[in-house]
């Protein structure tokens, strides 16, 4: 009678794992699933004899071993190859048309956790094991039997082996993390290292107290089974019993799969675990067994990486740069590596203070990730990887150009080459006076620039517009041609008609953006009411604080001159306002911006809202009224999402701008 019960209740359990983890379709309650639980607990406790070798209760944990064992693959647990761009998918898919006609993928998520094989015998788990070094792995068994969503019993008594990823929910991870904040202990980086390490515990009930759960998304030697694709052996393991990723698609074409690629690209942040790309198989396995196998890879699949929000490289030398203010800046020269899509090998260190207050010696393994999406910056020094070989960072006290001593005003964190003559001061600031914010004069790049410089055509901001006198001249340089030259002339007598904001944001004035040029410009709309405006007026506008006020009016009692110069050679001092077309959908509204746009840069963009009548700021909040999203969108788009912001697309915001 005892056994019967004890056997039923198995039964029950099992059934509703089953259905809850596999199906997702529970007909029993959490707290009916419980009370079955306790009630086999208990009759085990009581019976121990009758206790089963597959009974759910052993996910409560409590087998302790000694050591992992090493385990043998019969099948290698080989890596995906990656590709990190459309050129690249595109590259991949063109090689296996070589071989295939009308190839046809399964896409799938790559779920960020820790591979794993389960090898059942007559549908009865016997071994759960890492990947290892895909030969040679570690025996996990007694963590991998806590793992609700892994199955103890098929529901076919086959023998069997197939491959999946552990992992750890947001959820989960959140509540380890608190758990161990309150204890005094380390936290855990991300879900993925919580995971490997809940698996790597010699204790299984701590693995179990983890939470951990399992996608399968492999089965080796699928054809032995009778079956014929990838995707027939996904639905083939879910009907064993294992829980298969709901997310999977069969693509018939390229674009297809770029399509599913950016669904999920997009949509990553509202899952409720972490994904870190998409796995691209070919879906016939006659088609796989054709393509093969490199020595590291199959040849049949890639995975897709999603450009790293971090990565970790070595800080090999700070050097020092001279900005067009004069402001010294400190960079870090970094080991090239990979963050969100692009190759990193450099970054600015910003300050003095910025270095200190991070701890950063050369030589140091640093984190960098990108800030915004297109900056990359160092988040933090890994201390406990130094070697003692790191060299302490110490700031230049003279100028890296011209040698003079740095100047170091009270209260401000950067140090500045106060030397009216340095070269680098001079020619960073006429790169700065033709850029696309400041005068927009196309064609000068700064290889151009410096050359001019250094070919004694340009020194200051109004010689510009005496290369005309020079044209002869200029024709004849090596790399320049009647055609380039007229191309920068023209570009530089297009750049008098600029409105006024652009001249005051070229110049170079310390501390004033392109913002702020725009709000003194608004406001004072010609230059020669701002050049007699005092400290009193300019720190009462609003966005004007004393620093600004400050520099304001002490580049215009040194740089009247100049100011006249360019006045006498046809520059336009006067604000040009903006025509405004009536839009309502765009009139007082404010707008954020976020993602990759197709066609639109993202100056392109908030121009067109701002000429309609809207704002662009840089973070959302409750005063938010629209949120534009491009490819690629991050934590800007799921705030809009839980702040039920409307979210325009970049086609949305060009026809609501006809409207």
């Amino acid at each position: 009678m005892i056994e019967k019960r004890m056997q039923e209740l198995i039964k029950l359990i099992d059934q509703a794992s089953y259905e809850y983890y596999t199906l997702d379709k529970p007909t029993i309650t959490d707290q009916e699933y419980d009370r079955y639980t306790q009630e086999l607990i208990k009759l085990e406790i009581d019976n121990p004899n009758l206790v089963q070798a597959d009974s759910p209760t052993i996910r409560v944990g409590g087998e302790v071993i000694g050591e992992f064992k090493k385990i043998t693959h019969e099948v290698p647990m080989l890596s995906l190859g990656n590709v990190f761009n459309e050129s690249e998918i595109i590259t991949f898919n063109k090689k296996i048309e070589k071989e295939v006609i009308n190839p046809q993928y399964v896409c799938e998520l790559k779920i960020d956790g820790l591979a794993v094989s389960l090898l059942y015998k007559k549908g009865k788990l016997v071994r759960g094991a890492t990947r290892g070094d895909g030969i040679i792995g570690e025996d996990i068994t007694h963590n991998v039997k806590t793992i609700k969503s892994i199955p103890l019993t098929l529901t076919q008594p086959i023998d069997i082996e197939v491959r999946g990823e552990i992992y750890m929910s947001k959820d989960a991870f959140k509540t380890l993390n608190e758990e161990k904040l309150a204890n005094g202990e380390e936290v855990f980086a991300n879900p993925r290292n919580a995971a490997a390490g809940s698996v790597r515990q010699l204790d299984s009930k701590i693995a179990a107290n983890r939470k951990l759960a399992c996608f399968v998304y492999h089965l080796p030697n699928a054809n032995q089974y009778g079956l014929n694709s990838h995707y027939e052996a996904l639905k083939f393991m879910k009907s064993l019993g294992f829980v298969v990723n709901p997310n999977i698609e069969i693509v018939a074409n390229l674009d297809d799969l770029l399509k599913y690629i950016e669904l999920w690209s997009t949509k990553r942040e509202q899952l409720p675990y972490e994904i870190d790309g998409i796995v691209i198989k070919l879906d016939n396995l006659s088609e796989q067994i054709k393509l093969g196998y490199t020595a590291k890879y199959p040849k049949w699949a890639t995975a897709y990486k999603f450009p790293a929000v971090e990565a970790i490289t070595k800080l090999k030398e700070i050097k020092f740069s001279v900005g067009r203010t004069g402001q010294v800046t400190p960079n870090a020269i970094l080991e090239p590596v990979r963050v969100a899509g692009s190759v990193i090998s450099k970054t600015t260190l910003h300050n003095e203070d910025f270095v200190l207050e991070k701890g950063l010696k050369i030589g140091d393994m640093v984190v960098i990730h990108k800030a915004g999406d297109v900056i990359p910056e160092i988040v933090r020094a890994i201390f406990e990887r130094r070697t003692g070989n790191e060299i302490d960072f110490v700031m230049t006290k003279n100028c890296p150009v011209c040698h003079s001593a740095l100047n170091k005003e009270d209260g401000v964190s950067a140090y500045y080459c106060v030397n009216p003559l340095c070269d680098a001061k001079k020619i960073e600031g006429l790169i700065h006076y033709v850029s696309r914010d400041a005068m927009n004069i196309d064609g000068f790049g700064e290889r151009i620039i410096e050359d001019f410089y250094n070919m004694g055509y340009l020194s200051n901001f109004n010689d510009f517009y005496f290369l005309k006198n020079k044209k002869e001249e200029l024709q004849i340089l090596e790399g320049f041609g009647e055609r380039s030259i007229n191309n920068l002339l023209d570009g530089i007598e297009l750049s008098k008609q600029n409105s006024l904001e652009r001249l005051l944001f070229a110049l170079g004035i310390r501390h004033v953006g392109n913002k702020t040029a725009k709000i003194l410009a608004s406001y004072y709309k010609t230059i020669d009411a701002l050049s007699k405006a005092n400290y009193e007026e300019l720190v009462n506008i609003p966005n004007i604080g004393s620093i600004i006020a400050e520099s304001i009016v002490e580049y215009f009692q040194t740089s009247i001159d100049l100011i006249e110069a360019l006045k006498e050679s046809g520059i336009n001092m006067t604000y040009l306002e903006p025509k405004r077309k009536q839009n309502s959908l765009f009139i007082n509204q404010t707008f954020v911006l976020t993602g990759n746009l197709e066609t639109l840069t993202r100056e392109e963009a908030t121009a067109l809202v701002e000429e309609l009548g809207g704002t662009v700021t840089g973070s959302v909040s409750s005063k938010t009224n629209v949120v534009i999203a491009g490819a690629k969108a991050g934590s800007k788009y799921k705030e809009a999402l839980e702040l039920n912001i409307p979210i325009w697309s970049e086609q949305m915001l060009l026809k609501n701008s006809k409207e």
